[in-house]
């Protein structure tokens, strides 16, 4: 009787069999064989979320609080005037990067550059950032001037590029203040550093053009609340002339005695304005009772999902374990992304080393062919165990081999094993047969 255990030939079935050691450089040539994991079913890339919006913003403001008024007399109502915040950089917004001129002395003695530095503008992208050409994005959005000066800054310093520059905002696009109704020039007028006065507001618009302004109405929508005073109060009354506006005011100016032309204006600016809060709590329990069905709609699609997976009745990649491994048998290719060798062997328990040759490590692959089927056997030498560094580059195809030969201490002592009883038995026998 001859003990026979599994080994890698390089002739089998009729096939060529060609042994390749698996290095830095033939792990890309192994890894070259296209191969897409299967993905998972999009509920599992899916999350519950309502599909239909509110109407109008996530954060809706209260309906606004308007002031009586008659013909004879229009109250003066207005906010508090509180200090306007320092400016902050917003998207849209133009910044001016001024840096020292590269021209050399003789170019700048001889007049041909009219200036000494050089200017540079960069438009506030919707990520916040700009980009400054060897300098790379910088994010200057929501900083004040001072800040973004010193977002710039740290930048050249480690790009170790001279940092002696200055920036400016030439053009403010990001923050706004809606003029409209009896002006010469309704529109948006833009907020910058300085402050912007109402007086000043109207004034860019092309002022007030209303003929009659003891009856003409000055109304700001801000916060969910709505001021107003007469026209004449521009002159008279310093305090109101010279309110502070912030981002985000409308303001309005009506000689029509009703708020009806202005309430117009007001839904034009802001699209929350005509909400109420009972259309807002049920727009709220609707989109919570849509997340809720969506949810247990996912729920039961990743349920049924898995109970197929479970009983093999949805499509996957297996690769096969063999020879001096702690578990023969298939190991199923994960979904969305590839498995390495070292990931097949040691999340099924890895292999004894008293037993399976850590020198004789092999990834046998078959091609696509079917009339011209080549069997690669992709050598691992594990014997170095730095060389196991090379397990984790290599990726595993659908229907990959992993096979482990034995120790040459192993085949001895198993083939021993099968003899030794045979040996015994006849040593009876023949014993017995004397008598």
């Amino acid at each position: 009787m001859t003990y026979h255990s599994p080994t890698v030939q390089s002739q089998a079935a009729g096939l060529d069999v060609r042994v390749v050691p698996i290095t830095a450089s033939s792990v890309k040539q192994a890894n070259g064989a296209l191969y897409q994991p299967l993905d998972l079913p999009l509920a599992f890339q899916s999350v519950a979320s309502g599909s239909s919006l509110l109407h109008g913003q996530a954060a809706l403001p209260k309906m606004p609080e308007s002031p009586k008024q008659s013909r004879d007399t229009i109250t003066t109502n207005l906010p508090a005037d509180n200090p306007a915040p320092r400016y902050r950089i917003g998207v849209g917004d133009v910044v001016m990067l001024v840096t020292k001129s590269a021209a050399s002395t003789i170019e700048e003695l001889g007049g041909l550059l009219s200036a000494q530095t050089q200017r540079h503008g960069f438009t506030v992208r919707d990520n916040g950032m700009i980009s400054i050409p060897d300098i790379g994005q910088v994010e200057v959005a929501g900083k004040t001037l001072d800040d973004a000066e010193d977002a710039v800054f740290q930048a050249l310093v480690a790009k170790k590029i001279d940092p002696a520059f200055s920036l400016e905002i030439t053009e403010f696009k990001s923050q706004h203040v809606a003029i409209g109704g009896k002006v010469a020039r309704a529109g948006a007028v833009p907020l910058t550093l300085k402050p912007l006065r109402l007086g000043d507001a109207l004034a860019q618009a092309g002022g007030v053009t209303a003929t009659d302004r003891k009856t003409t109405a000055i109304r700001l929508y801000r916060d969910g609340t709505l001021y107003q005073m007469p026209a004449a109060a521009l002159r008279s009354n310093p305090a109101a002339r010279n309110l502070t506006l912030l981002p985000g005011d409308a303001v309005y100016v009506d000689e029509g005695y009703s708020l009806d032309r202005a309430m117009a204006f007001y839904e034009t600016q802001i699209a929350a304005i005509g909400l109420k809060r009972g259309a807002r709590l049920q727009a709220l329990t609707e989109l919570k009772a849509e997340m809720i069905l969506q949810r247990d709609v996912l729920d039961e699609q990743r349920a049924n999902f898995t109970t197929r997976r479970d009983l093999d009745a949805e499509r996957r990649d297996y690769v096969y374990l063999a020879g001096e491994v702690k578990q023969q048998g298939r190991v199923a290719l994960p979904y969305g992304r590839h498995a390495n060798l070292a990931d097949v062997l040691y999340d099924e328990g890895g292999f004894d080393t008293k037993t399976g040759n850590p020198g004789q490590i092999y990834v046998i692959r078959s091609g696509t062919d079917p009339d011209n089927i080549k069997v690669t056997a992709w050598h691992l030498d594990a014997t170095n165990v730095i060389n196991m560094t090379l397990a984790t580059r290599m990726q595993m195809r659908p229907n990959d081999i992993v096979f482990i030969e034995e120790q040459p201490i192993t085949k001895w002592s198993r083939a021993f094993e099968q003899a030794f009883p045979i040996l015994i038995n006849k040593s009876v026998n023949g014993d017995s047969g004397a008598l």
